[in-house]
């Protein structure tokens, strides 16, 4: 886990609209991720508002597969209508995953183990996000990583 939760996670107040996930690319196809999130009831979003709110998803797995496949894209955003989830996943996007999977920290959650970025690295994507997009909840959150770095 990477993004706002993860940073909710290691004590940040921010409150955050959503899950980002930092996942290996699947090869040679999205399949299984697909039929995750599905099983999930969260489908592939195809199309956002200027707000960024969600208007269009793919209800058909097979159909988001097919996309996600042919698309390749760097991330994929699933919504779960019902209850307004939101799941962002970065696929080896801005860095690779087994690399910040290796580093990452293992925490239990409902018996099932999951692993969030190291502060370290969580700072070293949020500084990536704050160079691209610039928002104001990046650079609170980048204060708050450097604090629990340690400087910076």
């Amino acid at each position: 886990m990477v993004g706002g939760m993860a940073l909710v996670a290691m004590g940040s107040q921010r409150v955050t609209n959503d899950f980002d996930f930092l996942v290996a690319r699947p090869t040679p196809s999205s399949k299984v991720l697909i039929e995750v999130m599905y099983k999930n009831k969260l489908e592939l979003v195809t199309k956002f508002n200027p707000q960024k709110e969600v208007i269009r998803t793919v209800d058909n797995p097979r159909i988001a597969t097919m996309k996600i496949d042919e698309e390749r894209p760097d991330s994929a955003t699933f919504f779960d209508w019902d209850t307004k989830l939101r799941v962002d996943l970065l696929l080896d996007f801005p860095l690779p995953a087994n690399i910040i999977a290796g580093r990452a920290i293992k925490v239990s959650f409902r018996s099932h183990i999951m692993r969030i970025a190291t502060p370290k690295d969580l700072l070293k994507l949020k500084e990536i996000a704050f160079k691209d997009r610039k928002s104001a909840n990046d650079a609170q959150d980048l204060e708050f990583l450097r604090r629990m770095v340690g400087g910076k």
